[in-house]
């Protein structure tokens, strides 16, 4: 079984974190990643203090194993949201969105291990400086908000320039996926896409189907302009919102309204047409449904066998 000294510090069987998938990782989601030996997390997305307190308490029930909080900064409740995972002795969590500078102090006088989502070389060094026990290097390939380099570029870049551990993130939904990551200097992965057709994952049908019935050419990043990319299924609300993105008519206030409530719309309700259904590039290979015990037994299994039998493609 693949260990890394990750699963030690966060007390975790499978160098495996879910993503905090905003409207989707809820309390059900992370505590039967966390029951199947990796480490699930709650979105803390812009819920007030009190909403996330309720989604922490609910895991609590669910699962005796460490699970973990994603703080979204740019949320306007993200004070409440630091008050709350300290409060609730969380044991992980992760930030995204933004530089967690500000909080740090505060999460690991809490004894809370903080794990920021990093885009960059320089966001990492800054956690390490910070405390960080590990940093999240996700690439541009992921769904949700992006940044511009590839987890190929990334990851190896940020293991040379850290000495705590890497978690990789973007473009990994199966062993391949996982073995070549911990090649490039990771010691766990992260993913998102590869568990929004768990059974246990709470996300609209519509949603899920449309991962599954997805190509490799089917995915969009809108948002450049204002600022903060999303990476998106093509649809008709992300074609309709990327071409009135170059629209120099509409304006920056007039595309944060047209965006507004758009992944609640996909995520609960299906919807079609108003929503967006974020997701990663890997969705091309997302094919099938499963458990979260499935999906991680399986990409683990995978990966260590590849990872023992890598002598057969170099002789």
């Amino acid at each position: 079984m693949i260990k890394s000294k990750l699963c030690g510090l966060l007390g975790i069987d499978y160098p495996v974190i879910q993503g905090g998938m905003a409207w989707i990782a809820d309390a059900t989601l992370a505590a039967a990643v966390s029951n199947a030996g990796g480490l699930g997390m709650i979105s803390a997305m812009n819920s007030n203090g009190e909403q996330i307190r309720e989604q922490i308490r609910k895991a609590k029930t669910l699962t005796d194993k460490p699970f973990g909080v994603n703080i979204m900064l740019m949320s306007p409740f993200v004070n409440e949201a630091v008050e709350v995972v300290c409060e609730e002795h969380v044991a992980v969590v992760s930030t995204g969105a933004g530089n967690p500078s500000a909080y740090m102090q505060r999460l690991i006088e809490a004894g809370i291990q903080v794990m920021p989502v990093v885009p960059s070389v320089a966001l990492a060094r800054m956690a390490e400086k910070k405390g960080a026990v590990a940093v999240v290097a996700e690439g541009g390939e992921s769904g949700g908000h992006v940044g511009d380099l590839t987890t190929m570029a990334l990851v190896p870049q940020v293991a040379d320039a850290v000495d705590i551990p890497v978690v990789a993130a973007g473009g990994i939904a199966d062993g391949r996926g996982m073995a070549a990551a911990l090649m490039l200097g990771a010691c766990a992965i992260q993913m998102g896409t590869r568990f929004l057709t768990a059974e246990e994952c709470p996300v609209h049908e519509n949603y899920k189907e449309k991962v599954l019935k997805a190509k490799d050419i089917e995915t969009i990043v809108t948002g450049k302009r204002l600022g903060h990319p999303v990476r998106s299924l093509k649809t008709t609300f992300s074609k309709m919102f990327f071409k009135k993105e170059y629209d120099s008519t509409v304006t920056n206030e007039e595309l944060e309204q047209m965006g507004a409530g758009s992944l609640r719309m996909a995520a609960l309700y299906g919807d079609l047409e108003r929503g967006s259904f974020m997701c990663g590039q890997i969705a091309g290979m997302v094919n099938d449904r499963g458990s979260c015990e499935e999906i991680i037994r399986t990409i683990t299994t995978d990966a260590e066998q590849i990872l023992r039998g890598a002598n057969q493609w170099v002789k």
